[in-house]
């Protein structure tokens, strides 16, 4: 991608999601969209690769050499140095230390961690940086009227955590902040043809093998894949076919999961706020929400409506955009609260 560089004034809004970067521009929109992965050399240090060159170096590279997610392990350095490359990506240079940057966080992260990603993000050369929470900004990606006295529900599926969120007048009102996400998937279908096939996949294959025919709902017709691995008993290559059905039975409890933290936001809304949402339904956001038949799920699970945005990958770097038109919301975002009804985190199960 050709540089371009920024003049005074120039403004970003960044997703560093635990799969993805997204980098939006004002006026300009989305200049990056890459995997969050750098691979480092453990002798030299020295940075290899960083987003989806990095990506392909992931269950392939020699001793030496080592392809993470920070955002998934909590590198915070090297975190700072994929920031400093998406911000170059999408053109800042030298001219990034007259930009206001907006960082979208997940809500459940701490004073440390907000702490940690402001000063990585100035230490990047952003002159002023703001922090919009992920549910917020994936209600305004999604086209919701954050800004109004109605309820609207919002669950954000990442690749490491789930936010779900209600809110109402700019804010967020009660939310719930898991750390399981579409990785989480992944896991459980390793463990599964593990178990069921004694094959050893990775999880790279195991994330195809679910784009490819996973589903959170019986699907009409059954959709097959091939994954290759190594056999448990003989040590060698062996390629195996896998269904929709059996996809569905793996990553069960990772979406009964959600599914709980759902009904739990949903049981510690105020009750006209609940009345709204029962009106207009859930809207679902992030990578997460692509899973075949999880919408229908929900709604069954819930009893309410249940869509899916309509750019659920890009609807949070969106969202952080646009709240670069809309100081006071912003600032209402990054603020500690609490909020009424519950705050949560909680870890895997």
């Amino acid at each position: 991608m050709a540089q371009r560089h920024f003049q005074r004034g120039r403004e970003l809004a960044i997703d560093l999601g635990t799969a993805n970067t997204l980098v939006f521009v004002r006026g300009e929109g989305i200049a990056v969209f890459e995997p969050s992965v750098v691979a480092i050399d453990e002798v030299t240090g020295r940075v290899h690769a960083v987003g989806e060159d990095a990506r392909r170096m992931i269950g392939r590279t020699p001793a030496s050499i080592r392809a993470i997610r920070p955002l998934r392990h909590g590198v915070i350095a090297d975190f700072d140095v994929m920031l400093r490359y998406f911000i170059r990506r999408a053109g800042g240079g030298g001219g990034l230390s007259y930009s206001h940057v907006v960082l979208c966080v997940p809500s459940g992260t701490t004073d440390v961690e907000r702490n940690a990603v402001e000063e990585a993000t100035l230490a990047a050369g952003a002159r002023r940086v703001s922090l919009i929470e992920e549910p917020m900004a994936a209600a305004i990606g999604a086209g919701l009227p954050v800004g109004e006295a109605q309820g609207t529900m919002v669950v954000d599926i990442g690749g490491g955590t789930t936010e779900v969120a209600v809110l109402a007048l700019g804010g967020i009102v009660v939310w719930e902040s898991i750390r399981v996400g579409g990785y989480e998937l992944d896991d459980a279908l390793v463990r599964h043809v593990d178990a069921n096939a004694r094959l050893l996949i990775g999880p790279e294959t195991a994330e195809a093998a679910k784009i490819a025919c996973g589903a959170a709902w019986p699907l009409p017709e059954t959709l097959e894949t091939q994954v290759a691995g190594r056999d448990r008993i003989t040590g060698l290559l062996r390629r195996s076919t896998i269904d929709s059905n059996e996809v569905r039975a793996a990553i069960a409890q990772p979406i009964e999961t959600i599914v709980d933290a759902v009904k739990r936001t949903l049981e510690s809304t105020p009750p006209e706020l609940a009345a709204d949402v029962g009106s207009h339904g859930i809207t679902l956001a992030g990578g997460g929400a692509l899973l075949r038949g999880l919408d229908r799920l929900l709604s069954s699970e819930t009893g309410l409506p249940v869509i899916v945005a309509d750019s659920p990958l890009e609807c949070v770097v969106l969202g952080a955009g646009s709240s670069l038109e809309e100081s006071e919301l912003l600032g209402r975002s990054s603020k500690k609260r609490p909020p009424f009804g519950r705050r949560r985190r909680r870890g895997r199960r």
